[in-house]
């Protein structure tokens, strides 16, 4: 048997030397517009190799321990069982020794420099996990899909380029070491944390896809308006409902609004929703109760509604439309009067967000 195994693993060995080519993703801009990525990680080619080790003679085994004999296979040569450099052909996991420490302490050092950065990066890792539909199993942050032209070029996503621009460097600090899903998820949690959010727990093993087959269509993630507070409703329940989330998750979630504001020359809406785009807080609530909203238009011609007293803030007909539904409203009502609540909530919601459609993931001790 281990004459067998032995044998198997020189053979795997061989195909590692069959590795002909890599192909890498084109350099981001540096022009002084808006930074685009304009494609994504690195993917090697292998080409059809066939190599046979001598001496291997078919031997009875049952269904289960050639499968456990598989999977011991493939885990010696992930950990180092072949050192021919086959380990960098897998995408980054959990277990290859990343210090996500150090990666979180750059993304935190990243915000430091510039407060206004923390809600786009929230921003983006929400949008990178909103696509998942638990029928067909399909999107979440898992693939890490997001870099893809084809998905930051989905509406919802216009102005998203940037964070991920912001991204490749830490990307590219650690070697490719860490996922690209793994990083933009990491960077959300870390920005809700350090704009004084909850500590969000975050979990490690995203494994990015390859190419963009599997970016999902566009459409996954909630339109601003549907042309009537029931119809608006009604849109928000089941754009949370394919993911699995109920009307408290949906409320909780969207005090993420407590952060940025909206940029016409993005999404066609303008302001910020609260007097502390980069705090992260319970705001969003109060302010969305207790101030007078008035229908308005951005400049892009959207209809969106404007604080009637001071003119300076914003709240979108998806905003409104939870102190018009009344199941929505009583959370809201909760909320308001309870930060700590709508903290631990929060926290508990995000998390699962971040974690639709993944698998294996792996806890992480972080600061």
């Amino acid at each position: 048997a281990a004459v067998r195994s032995l044998a198997l693993v020189a053979a795997l060995a061989l195909v590692a030397t069959c590795i002909l080519t890599t192909r890498r993703a084109p350099a981001l801009s540096s022009s002084a517009s808006p930074v685009r990525a304009k494609a994504s990680v690195a993917v090697p080619v292998a080409r059809k190799c066939v190599a046979k080790a001598p001496g291997i003679r078919k031997a009875p085994m049952s269904k289960d321990q050639r499968g456990r004999a598989r999977r011991d296979i493939l885990a010696g040569i992930v950990t180092g069982g072949v050192s021919m450099g086959l380990g960098r052909l897998l995408p980054a996991r959990a277990d290859e020794g990343v210090d996500y420490q150090a990666v979180k302490d750059d993304i935190k050092d990243l915000i430091k420099k510039d407060m206004n950065k923390g809600p786009t990066l929230v921003r983006l890792a929400w949008h990178s996990s909103g696509t998942y539909d638990k029928m067909t199993k399909t999107g979440g942050s898992g693939p890490g899909t997001i870099r893809f032209k084809e998905e930051l070029g989905h509406g919802a996503n216009a102005g998203l380029d940037n964070a991920v621009g912001w991204m490749e460097p830490i990307y590219k600090k650690y070697g490719g070491s860490i996922s690209y899903a793994d990083l933009y998820t990491l960077a959300g949690a870390t920005a809700i944390e350090a704009l004084g959010g909850p500590a969000v727990t975050w979990r490690a093993g995203r494994v990015d896809a390859m190419d963009p087959s599997a970016v999902t269509p566009d459409g996954r993630l909630p339109d601003a308006d549907k042309g009537s507070p029931e119809d608006t409703a009604a849109h928000l329940r089941d754009i949370f409902g394919r993911m699995g989330f109920n009307d408290k998750e949906i409320v909780a979630l969207a005090g993420a609004h407590c952060l940025g504001r909206g940029h016409a020359d993005f999404s066609g809406y303008d302001g910020p929703w609260t007097f502390t785009p980069t705090r992260f807080n319970n705001a969003y609530f109060d302010l969305l109760l207790r101030l007078e909203w008035v229908p308005s238009k951005s400049p892009k011609g959207n209809f969106q509604y404007t604080d009637a007293k001071t003119k300076t803030l914003m709240m979108l007909p998806a905003d409104i439309v939870l102190i018009q539904d009344s199941k929505f409203k009583k959370l809201v009502e909760t909320y308001a009067n309870d930060n700590a609540r709508f903290l631990k909530d929060f926290a508990v919601a995000f998390q699962k967000l971040e974690e639709l459609g993944t698998s294996n993931l792996k806890a992480v001790t972080l600061a």
